[in-house]
C-alpha cells in the first residue's frame, strides 16, 4: 500500500521543493514530471488518486493531485503564463524566485511584491483543452472504475477552505505590466477593505471580494452551458491546462490526465472584474464577454486541472489494463488467461444475445462481429473495418429496439441510443459548429468518442417533412456510416473529423441509411410482455459472466489480424470459382463483405490470422444472411 503523502494531498509542495533544488536550470520541470510518473507506477497508486469522475468536486480539497477521465470537447487558443518569476520585499529588499506552472495564480508573502521587471522572469506557453466526461459512457463503466478505488481515496467533503497565501491572477500581472496605471492604483487607498475567507489582505483582488465580488453563484447569471454533446449527460466539464506534447492531442481523443485541482475562487472574482472593466472600456479587453463567460467560467462550475501527467486511452473499459500494447508481464498474463477461456465466453455470450435477439441465433452472430468491429485502417478515404448493420424486422409496438439498446449497453463502455423521427431530425443539432462570438466549438450529437455504439432506431419513424436542418442531419448520418466522419461547421467551411463509431440501425424494412450489411430479424418467440422478458435476461446473468462478455468485446477490438500469403491465394481461387456458374452472383463487394465476415469471425474466436475453417464458415453465415432476405423479399413482393 502506497504511503499517501504530500505527493498526494499536496503535490505543488513536492514541486516547490524540486524547484528549489534545480532552479534557475530548466530541467527541474522534467524532474517533476519523472518524480510523479514513478510515484504512480508503485502498486497501483493510479487506484489511490480521486477521479472527477466519481468524486463531486466541491469534496476534493483544492490544490490536490487528481485524475479525470474525459474528452477533448474543444481546443482554446494558447495562453501565455510566468514560468518563473520573482517577488521583492520592499522593505529588505529581499529576492524571491518562485514556479508558476501548475497555478492560475501568482503567489507572494504578505510583504512582497511581483517584480514583473526582473531578468529572472520566464514566459513561458500552455495549451488550454475543454474537456467533458466521456460522452454516453455506461454507468457500469463509472460503478467499477469507483469501486476499484481504495476507501482512503474516496474523500470526505470539506466545509471551508481557507486560502493560506496571497494571490493574484497571471493575467492581471501582465495587463499590470501592459498598464502600469493598474499597478499603481493596486497600492493606493483600497487597503483598508476586509477579509476573504478570513484572510486579512490589503491588496486588490481580495479587498474588491469583500466589497461584494463573492464566487459567482449560477442563479447570479444566465445558466452556464456545459457543452455536452450528448443530452442528460451528467458530470465536471474542465478546463485542462497542458504544459508539455500538447500537439500529440486532437479534439475528440479520450484522455486520462493527473493533475493540480485548481478552484480557487479568486478566478471568479477575477473573471468578473474582467466583465466589468471590459463593458466600461472595450479597449481594455478585446474578448467578448460572450468569449469570456465561455473560455473563464466560475471555478466552481468548471475546475481548472493543470496536467502533469497525460496519456491518449486506448479504451475506457475499467476491466481492462489501460494500455494493452505494453509488454508488460502483468498484461500479457492478463491477455492469455482471458483468451485460453474465450470459447466458452463466446458461446455464452452468443446464447444471450440470441435470446435477446428473440431466438434469432443468425442475427446474434452478426450482433457479436458488428459489437468487436472497429476502424483498423482507411485507404484515401476508405475507412477499413467498418461493420455497420442494420437490423430490418424488428417489431415496432413492443419498443424492441429500447430493450434491445439497454442490453447492449451493458455490454460496451460508450453508447447513445438515437431516436429517429421527423421531429429530431428536424430540431436536433447533430453536427458540431463554430460559435466565433464566443470563440468555442458548439457540441452536436455526433461528437462521439472512438469505438462508441450508435443505435439508430428507425422503427418509430413515421411520415413527415424534412426541413433544411432535417436534411443536413441525415446526410451527417449517411457520411458517419459510409466514410466514418463528420463535417464540422465552421461558417465559411467545413472540416472532416475522423472518427470510429460503431453503428447499429434497427428498422421495420431496409433502412433508409446506408448500411454494410442487412440481416433481417427472424424472431422464434414472441414474448408477451417485452420489458419483463428483457429484464429477465440481465437478472439471469451473473455479474462475474457479465464482466467477461466486457472484456472479450473490448479485448478483441484491440487485437491485431493478419491474412497469410496462403490463404490470400487460396481465397482468391475460391471468389474465381464462385463466379465461374454465374458472374453476377458474387461480385467485388460481396468478396469484401465476407472477408470482412471472416475478419470479425477468425477474432471472435480468438484467432488473430485468417483460417480455411473461419473463411468457409464466413461463406457459410453471408449464405445464410443472403437467402434469408431473398425469402423475405419473395414474401413482401418487393425488396427489403
Amino acid at each position: 500500500m502506497p504511503c499517501v503523502g504530500d505527493w498526494l494531498n499536496s503535490p505543488l509542495s513536492i514541486v516547490q521543493g524540486i524547484f528549489a533544488q534545480n532552479a534557475p536550470n530548466s530541467d527541474w520541470e522534467k524532474k517533476v514530471t519523472e518524480y510523479f510518473k514513478e510515484k504512480l507506477k508503485e502498486n497501483n497508486a493510479t487506484n489511490w488518486v480521486p477521479s472527477l469522475n466519481d468524486v463531486p468536486v466541491h469534496y476534493l480539497k483544492p490544490n490536490s493531485l487528481v485524475k479525470f477521465r474525459c474528452m477533448v470537447q474543444d481546443m482554446f487558443d494558447p495562453e501565455f503564463y510566468m514560468g518563473v518569476y520573482e517577488t521583492v520585499d520592499p522593505n529588505t529588499n529581499a529576492r524571491v524566485l518562485h514556479f508558476g506552472k501548475y497555478r492560475d495564480v501568482a503567489e507572494c508573502g504578505p510583504q512582497q511584491e511581483i517584480d514583473l521587471n526582473s531578468p529572472q522572469t520566464v514566459t513561458s506557453e500552455r495549451q488550454t483543452f475543454y474537456c467533458v466526461p466521456v460522452p454516453g459512457e455506461s454507468a457500469w463503466v463509472k460503478e467499477i472504475s469507483f469501486l476499484t478505488e481504495p476507501v482512503q481515496a474516496r474523500v470526505s467533503p470539506s466545509t471551508s477552505y481557507t486560502p493560506s497565501r496571497h494571490k493574484r491572477s497571471y493575467e492581471e500581472d501582465e495587463d499590470m505590466d501592459l498598464h502600469p496605471s493598474k499597478q499603481k492604483e493596486q497600492h493606493m487607498g483600497k487597503s483598508s477593505g476586509g477579509d476573504i475567507h478570513g484572510c486579512v489582505e490589503p491588496k486588490r483582488l481580495e479587498t474588491e471580494a469583500s466589497a461584494g465580488h463573492h464566487v459567482i453563484s449560477p442563479n447570479c447569471s444566465p445558466p452556464l452551458d456545459l457543452n455536452f454533446p450528448l443530452p442528460g449527460e451528467k458530470g465536471p466539464a474542465c478546463l485542462v491546462k497542458i504544459y508539455e506534447s500538447w500537439e500529440s492531442f486532437k479534439v475528440n481523443d479520450v484522455l486520462e490526465v493527473f493533475g493540480v485541482l485548481s478552484v480557487d475562487p479568486v478566478l471568479s472574482i477575477v473573471n468578473s472584474e474582467e466583465r466589468d472593466s471590459s463593458s466600461l472600456d472595450p479597449m481594455e479587453c478585446m474578448d467578448t464577454v460572450e468569449e469570456q463567460r465561455v473560455h473563464s467560467p466560475p471555478a466552481s462550475l468548471v475546475p481548472r486541472i493543470h496536467v502533469i501527467l497525460a496519456q491518449k486511452l486506448q479504451h475506457i473499459n475499467p476491466l481492462l489494463p489501460a494500455c494493452l500494447n505494453e509488454e508488460e508481464s502483468k498484461t500479457c498474463e492478463f491477455v492469455s488467461n482471458f483468451m485460453s477461456e474465450l470459447s466458452p465466453v463466446r458461446a455464452e455470450l452468443l446464447g444471450f444475445l440470441t435470446h435477446a435477439l428473440l431466438g434469432d441465433s443468425l442475427a446474434a452472430e452478426y450482433l457479436i462481429l458488428h459489437l468487436i468491429s472497429t476502424v483498423y485502417g482507411r485507404r484515401d478515404v476508405l475507412p477499413l473495418g467498418k461493420f455497420t448493420v442494420n437490423l430490418s424486422g424488428c417489431p415496432r409496438s413492443s419498443a424492441f429496439t429500447e430493450h434491445l439498446y439497454r442490453l447492449i449497453q451493458q455490454l460496451v463502455p460508450a453508447s447513445y441510443h438515437l431516436r429517429m423521427s421527423i421531429e429530431s431530425m428536424n430540431h436536433s443539432r447533430f453536427i458540431p459548429h463554430k460559435d466565433y462570438t464566443a470563440n468555442r466549438l458548439v457540441s452536436g450529437l455526433l461528437q462521439l468518442a472512438s469505438n462508441t455504439s450508435l443505435v439508430i432506431d428507425e422503427t418509430q419513424l413515421e411520415q413527415g417533412q424534412l426541413d433544411t436542418a432535417g436534411v443536413h442531419n441525415v446526410t451527417a448520418l449517411g457520411n458517419l456510416i459510409t466514410w466514418q466522419k463528420v463535417d464540422y461547421d465552421f461558417n465559411y467551411h467545413r472540416m472532416e473529423f475522423p472518427c470510429n463509431i460503431n453503428v447499429l440501425i434497427t428498422s421495420e424494412g431496409r433502412s433508409l441509411l446506408p448500411s454494410d450489411c442487412q440481416v433481417h430479424l427472424q424472431p422464434q418467440i414472441i414474448p408477451p410482455n417485452m420489458e419483463e422478458y428483457m429484464n429477465s435476461l440481465l437478472t439471469a446473468v451473473l455479474p462475474s459472466v457479465l464482466n467477461k462478455f466486457r472484456i472479450y468485446l473490448s479485448l478483441l477490438r484491440l487485437l491485431d489480424y493478419s491474412i497469410s500469403d496462403e490463404v490470400t491465394k487460396a481465397v482468391e481461387e475460391d471468389f474465381v470459382e464462385m463466379r465461374k456458374n454465374n458472374p453476377e452472383s458474387v461480385t467485388a463487394d460481396d468478396l469484401h463483405k465476407m472477408l470482412l465476415v471472416a475478419r470479425f469471425l477468425s477474432l471472435s474466436a480468438g484467432q488473430t490470422t485468417l483460417s480455411r475453417e473461419r473463411w468457409l464458415r464466413a461463406k457459410q453465415l453471408e449464405a445464410l444472411r443472403k437467402a434469408r432476405l431473398q425469402q423475405q423479399q419473395c414474401v413482401n413482393g418487393n425488396e427489403l
